[in-house]
């Protein structure tokens, strides 16, 4: 086992253990970058991740196996063998200079409460599984969550899809002693999973704000991404007279604040944001005649999603009218919100009570995660953990040692209070 550098090493189980381990996993070879996290699916950073991880397991007890899309899979066996088994899982992969926790402090944690058993010889009349993930960002190749809806069995078929560099997914496969004929081979039987659980980092400032260590997630967010393009007419910016202006960018510009606008208005779960905008002509000295940018909506449910995009297009062809430049809206993703298992959630909020001596604070997570495409093989639920600031997909992505303990603390209780069969 490699010692963890510049710290005192943790032996047991332990948050603290956990961040260290995550911290470890920050650097090359485990980084596809020497400057900054980057581990993306099926690269060599990734192929030594799964190796050191996998170290972790078979210390905590689990036997270990890669599946067929390239995941990471321990096993601790229950009491009775080849009893269906509780999944604790979330992601490997990063994006390119990412924070240390995203995805892999969950894989970790799971490895820590199944190591406290073990040193405890618990066995429990399910078994437990740790899945690490590999491909949830689809920071390497353009489809995301490829690697959970191959174990959901919801994938269909494998995508033919390429990375930046021109490798096919096929092609990285067969390089990583894979065969992309058997992909879908990674699915679960319904029948052998009970539930799916997932620890992650909150990714936002809410629990912070809120002094609370870590959250119950009552759900994930039902997403709606368009993309739109107004089209006005380019013209001199000094001969043109501005009541005669078909003015894109202007038109872009009070579309944007009206987007702004409408969801402030709305539910405190409702999150409404323009992240990317493409202008033409593109010159200091001509009226911009076409514009096109994105606006992704986010709500706990689809009724409140619904709404806010409904009352949107109906601004923006208003706003499209009263300028005199033509708006095309096209819808480009539509995920629907994955609601947690009430069951099993009533079952982490008890845990989080009992380890923190507060109520379970709930809130909706907008952000997707591994649990949502798991929701079509399983009932799920999701702990949040507090991060610094809200900061995540970024360096400055941190965590505290004993919110990560209490997170461990948590999800042990919860795991002895799960009962044996399948959850609603």
């Amino acid at each position: 086992m490699q010692i963890l550098p510049n710290v005192s090493y943790v032996a047991d189980a332990s948050g603290k253990r956990a961040v260290q381990r995550c911290d470890f996993l920050a650097h090359p070879p485990f980084s596809d970058t020497p400057d900054g996290l980057f581990r993306s699916y099926l690269s060599p950073a990734y192929t030594a991740t799964v190796k050191q991880v996998r170290e972790w397991m078979e210390e905590a007890g689990m036997h270990c196996r890669i599946d067929a899309a390239g995941n990471l899979i321990g096993r601790y066996e229950g009491i009775t063998p080849n009893a269906p088994a509780l999944l604790i899982g979330s992601h490997l992969d990063s994006v390119k200079n990412a924070g240390k926790y995203d995805g892999t402090l969950g894989v970790i944690l799971g490895i820590e409460a199944v190591a406290s058993f073990h040193a405890q010889q618990k066995r429990f009349p399910f078994a437990i599984e740790v899945i690490g993930f590999g491909d949830e960002e689809g920071s390497r190749f353009p489809v995301s969550m490829l690697t959970s809806r191959a174990v959901a069995g919801s994938l269909g078929k494998l995508p033919d899809v390429q990375d930046a560099q021109g490798t096919s997914i096929q092609q990285a496969l067969q390089e990583s002693g894979l065969d992309a004929a058997r992909y879908l081979e990674a699915a679960y039987k319904p029948s052998r999973v009970l539930a799916y659980f997932e620890a992650h980092i909150e990714q936002g400032p809410v629990l912070e704000s809120t002094h609370h260590a870590v959250g119950l997630v009552t759900s994930i967010a039902a997403q709606y991404r368009f993309k739109v393009t107004m089209k006005g007419m380019a013209g001199h910016a000094g001969t043109l007279p501005m009541h005669l202006r078909q003015d894109a960018l202007a038109a872009a510009a009070e579309a944007i604040s009206c987007i702004e606008k409408i969801a402030q208005s709305g539910p405190d779960d409702l999150v409404a944001t323009v992240g990317h905008m493409t202008v033409k002509p593109g010159a200091p000295n001509i009226v911009p005649g076409w514009v096109e940018f994105s606006i992704d909506v986010r709500a706990g449910t689809e009724s409140v999603r619904n709404k806010a995009a409904e009352t949107l297009t109906n601004a923006l062809q208003e706003i499209s009218q009263k300028r005199g430049v033509k708006m095309e809206l096209a819808l480009q993703h539509d995920l629907s919100a994955t609601p947690c298992s009430p069951q099993l959630s009533n079952i982490l909020a008890t845990s989080i009570q009992t380890v923190t001596g507060q109520p379970a604070y709930a809130l909706v997570s907008g952000a997707g995660h591994d649990a949502m495409i798991m929701a079509a093989l399983t009932p799920v639920c999701m702990l949040f953990i507090r991060c610094e600031k809200g900061i995540s997909h970024n360096p400055a992505e941190a965590v505290r040692d004993q919110d990560v303990e209490t997170a461990l603390r948590v999800m042990c209780d919860f795991i002895q209070n799960i009962p044996s069969e399948k959850a609603a």
